[in-house]
C-alpha cells in the first residue's frame, strides 16, 4: 500500500546540475558507483553512531552492510544499505535541492568553462555524488526509511527536472537506490554495469577500504558441486561474497599502502573528485594512542570563505565513527584540511560539548596542526611547485591563523608568501625578504590594496620605487587584519608605507637635508597652515611629504590609525567603526604645489584657491581608490576648470 505521492521540480541550479550530469562531462563514468557505495558507507556510520548516543532507537544494527545487487535482465543495478536512511523531508531537502554553499560560483563558472576539463574539475570541486548517477542511468528509484520512523519515502526521477516522491509502507530500514541503466556504448565510456567482473573492479578500485562488508551475489568459484550442493544441471552455482578487504587505511604502515588507496580514500571522506595534493600521516603513542590520515586538496571548494562551509575531519573512537566534521581537532584557519583521526582513549559517547573541554582533543589539535604546518614548511623545499599550488589555494585562509593561533605564529610566517616588487611573476618569504634588505634598513616594507596594479601605481610607493626599496603588495582581506597584530619579523618591523612617517634617507643624507628641509617648511608654512582650515572637515594635518617624487599629494593614516579598508571591513560586519582623519601630504617639488603656493601668497582668500584645494584633496583620494563625499561636486569642479582652459 502506498500514499501522499507528489510530483516536485528540482530546484533551478539542482536542473542545471542534472544537466551536465546527462550529457556527461565527467569522462569516467564508473565512479558513479563509488558515489553510492560512499554514502552507504556514511549512513551505517551515522546509524552506529545514533545507537550508541541513544540505545532506545529503534534500529536494528546486528549487521551492518552494504549489498550490490544487479539485474542483466531488467539493466537495473542496485546499491542497498541498512544505515540510518532518511525521512521524507531529508529525501526532497538533500535529493531534490542543492543545499551546499557556492552553488551559484560553481554554475557559473561551468557556464564560462572553455572545456569539458574545466567543467569536470569544477564539478569535483563541489562534489555532487548522487547526481552522477544520471551519467549512466535513464531512471533512478530511491527507496528509504529512516531508522526509528515506521513509513519510508519512494523517490524516483529520470532527470528531467522533476521527480516524484512516494510514501511506502514496506520500506527496510535504510536506503535502496536503483539504477535504471542506459545501453551499454563503450566508446562513450559506458559498460556494462551489471557485468560481475566490471563492479568488482570498480568496488577494488575505488572503495576497498570501506569500513562495512560490500556483499553482492557472485558464481561461485571452484567446482560446480562443491559446498551446499545446490544440485548439478542447475547452472552455475551462485554465493554471497564480500568483495571490500575492509582494512581501515589510516592504520595501515605507510609503505604497505599504495598512492592510488590514498587518492581513493581521500575522494571518499572529501567528496571530492580530484587528487589530493598532500598526504599526512601520523601515529601517536604513549600516554593516549590515535592514528590520523589527512590531506591536503589540491583546489580550494567553492564554500571556503562562507560562513555555513562544513569544516573539521571524521573522528573515529577504536574504529567507531563518532562524527563528520569534528572542528576541535583542527583550527578554523586549516577547515580545508580532510581525513580520519581514530583515538584510542575517548569515550565513545563523547558530546561536541565534552570535546570542547577533552584534555587529549587539546593535545591531538596540536600535534596535528604542527604536522600539517611542518608538512607545508617541507614541502617548500621539496617540491616548490606544489607550495605555489597550496599557497595559491589556501594562503588567504591560512593568514587567518596569524591573528587566532599565536603558538605557531612564527611558523605560519614562515610558510607565508607574499606579492612584491622584488618579481613582478613570483611571490617571495619574509625571509628571503630579509635577505634582500639594503643595508642600514630595518623596516620591512609593505601596502594593502585591492589589486597589485593599484598598490604599485599608488603615490605612496614613488619614493620606494626611486629609491630601489622592495615593497610587499598586500591583497587580501585579511591581511588588513593581521598586519596590526604581527609587529615583526627576525627582529626587523614591518611598516607599511601608508602610515606614518617615511624617512629613506640613511644618517649622512639626513644630515645634509636638515637645512634644506627647514627652510621648505619655512617657505611652505603659511600654505599648510591655510590648507589644514579648509580641509578640516577632511583631514587632521597637511605636512610636506619625503614619499613623493611625481604626484601632487598623498593621503596616509596616523601610524596607529585604522586603515579605511579596515573601517569599511568592520562596518560590513555589523561593527561601529570610528572614521578617522587622515593626514595630507603634499609634495613641494610639485609644480601643482608651488603654483599653489604662489597664488596664496598673492591673494589668501580667493574663493578659486578654496576649490582648488578641494581638487587637490580629491584627486590624492581617488589615486588610492578611495570614494569621494560629493563626487558631483568634484566633477563639476573638475569640468570648469577644463572649460577655462579652452
Amino acid at each position: 500500500m502506498s500514499t501522499q505521492t507528489e510530483t516536485h521540480e528540482f530546484q533551478a541550479e539542482a536542473r542545471q546540475l542534472l544537466r551536465l550530469m546527462v550529457h556527461s562531462i565527467y569522462s569516467n563514468k564508473d565512479i558513479f558507483l563509488r558515489e553510492l557505495v560512499s554514502n552507504a558507507s556514511d549512513a551505517l556510520d551515522k546509524i552506529r553512531r545514533a545507537k550508541l548516543v541513544d540505545s532506545g532507537l529503534q534500529a536494528d544494527v546486528e549487521d551492518l552492510h552494504i549489498r550490490i545487487e544487479a539485474d542483466p535482465g531488467q539493466r537495473t543495478l542496485t546499491v542497498r544499505d541498512n544505515g540510518i536512511g532518511m525521512s521524507r523531508d531529508d529525501v526532497v531537502d538533500l535529493i531534490g535541492t542543492v543545499a551546499k554553499s557556492g552553488t551559484a560560483e560553481l554554475l557559473e563558472q561551468l557556464r564560462s568553462a572553455e572545456d569539458a576539463e574545466g567543467s569536470r574539475e569544477l564539478i569535483g570541486q563541489f562534489g555532487v555524488g548522487f547526481y552522477a548517477t544520471f551519467m549512466v542511468a535513464d531512471r533512478v528509484t530511491l527507496v528509504t526509511r529512516r531508522a526509528g520512523e515506521d513509513t519510508g519515502t519512494r523517490w524516483e526521477s529520470d532527470g528531467d527536472g522533476t521527480y516524484t516522491v512516494q510514501t511506502v509502507q514496506d520500506a527496510p530500514q535504510g536506503t535502496a537506490v536503483t539504477v535504471h541503466l542506459k545501453p551499454k556504448d563503450e566508446e562513450d565510456s559506458l559498460f556494462d554495469y551489471t557485468a560481475e567482473w566490471k563492479i568488482r573492479e570498480i568496488v577494488k578500485r575505488y572503495s576497498d577500504f570501506i569500513a562495512w562488508p560490500i556483499r553482492m551475489e557472485v558464481e561461485r568459484r571452484g567446482d560446480a558441486g562443491d559446498g551446499d550442493g545446490a544440485g548439478d544441471g542447475d547452472g552455475p552455482q551462485r554465493e554471497l561474497a564480500t568483495l571490500n578487504s575492509m582494512k581501515a587505511l589510516w592504520s595501515r604502515p605507510r609503505s604497505e599502502v599504495a598512492e592510488e588507496e590514498y587518492k581513493e580514500f581521500y575522494r571518499h571522506v572529501s567528496h571530492d573528485w580530484n587528487d589530493p595534493l598532500e598526504t599526512v600521516s601520523l601515529r601517536a603513542e604513549g600516554a593516549f594512542e590515535y592514528e590520523a590520515l589527512l590531506f591536503l586538496p589540491s583546489r580550494a571548494p567553492l564554500d571556503l570563505y562562507t560562513r555555513d562551509s562544513r569544516s573539521g575531519v571524521q573522528l573515529y573512537v577504536k574504529r567507531v565513527f563518532i562524527m563528520d566534521d569534528c572542528q576541535e581537532l583542527m583550527p578554523e584557519y586549516l577547515r580545508f584540511v580532510k581525513g580520519v583521526v581514530d583515538a584510542q582513549d575517548l569515550s565513545l559517547n563523547i558530546s561536541r560539548e565534552l570535546l570542547q573541554q577533552d584534555r587529549q582533543i587539546h593535545l591531538m589539535r596540536r600535534r596535528l596542526v604542527k604536522k600539517v604546518l611542518s608538512t607545508v614548511k617541507a614541502m617548500m623545499t621539496s617540491d616548490p611547485d606544489r607550495y605555489r599550488t597550496f599557497w595559491r589555494e589556501f594562503g588567504a585562509a591560512v593568514k587567518e591563523g596569524l591573528l587566532s593561533d599565536t603558538d605557531n605564529r612564527r611558523t605560519l610566517l614562515d610558510i607565508a608568501s607574499f606579492a612584491s616588487t622584488h618579481d613582478p611573476e613570483q611571490q617571495t618569504t619574509l625571509a628571503a625578504y630579509v635577505e634582500r634588505m639594503k643595508e642600514g634598513q630595518e623596516e620591512i616594507y609593505f601596502m594593502t590594496g585591492s589589486s597589485r596594479s593599484q598598490i604599485e601605481n599608488s603615490p605612496h610607493m614613488e619614493a620606494f620605487h626611486a629609491k630601489g626599496y622592495e615593497v610587499l603588495l598586500l591583497t587580501d582581506a585579511v591581511d588588513e587584519m593581521w598586519v596590526e597584530a604581527v609587529a615583526d619579523y627576525d627582529g626587523k618591523r614591518l611598516q607599511s608605507i601608508a602610515k606614518g612617517q617615511v624617512d629613506l634617507d640613511d644618517a649622512e643624507a639626513e644630515e645634509n637635508e636638515k637645512q634644506e628641509d627647514d627652510q621648505l617648511r619655512e617657505e611652505f608654512a603659511p600654505l599648510l597652515s591655510w590648507l589644514g582650515e579648509s580641509l578640516g572637515e577632511q583631514v587632521k594635518e597637511v605636512r610636506l611629504s619625503t614619499r613623493l617624487t611625481s604626484s601632487a599629494a598623498c593621503l596616509v593614516n596616523d601610524a596607529h590609525d585604522m586603515t579605511p579598508a579596515m573601517e569599511r571591513m568592520y562596518r560590513a560586519m555589523g561593527h561601529t567603526a570610528p572614521s578617522a582623519k587622515r593626514i595630507l601630504e603634499i609634495n613641494p617639488d610639485h609644480r601643482l604645489v608651488t603654483g599653489l603656493r604662489e597664488a596664496h601668497r598673492k591673494e589668501p582668500s580667493g574663493a578659486a584657491l578654496t576649490e582648488t584645494a578641494e581638487l587637490l584633496y580629491g584627486t590624492a583620494l581617488l589615486a588610492e581608490g578611495g570614494e569621494l563625499d560629493d563626487p558631483a561636486r568634484f566633477a563639476r569642479l573638475v569640468s570648469e576648470r577644463l572649460a577655462g582652459t579652452l
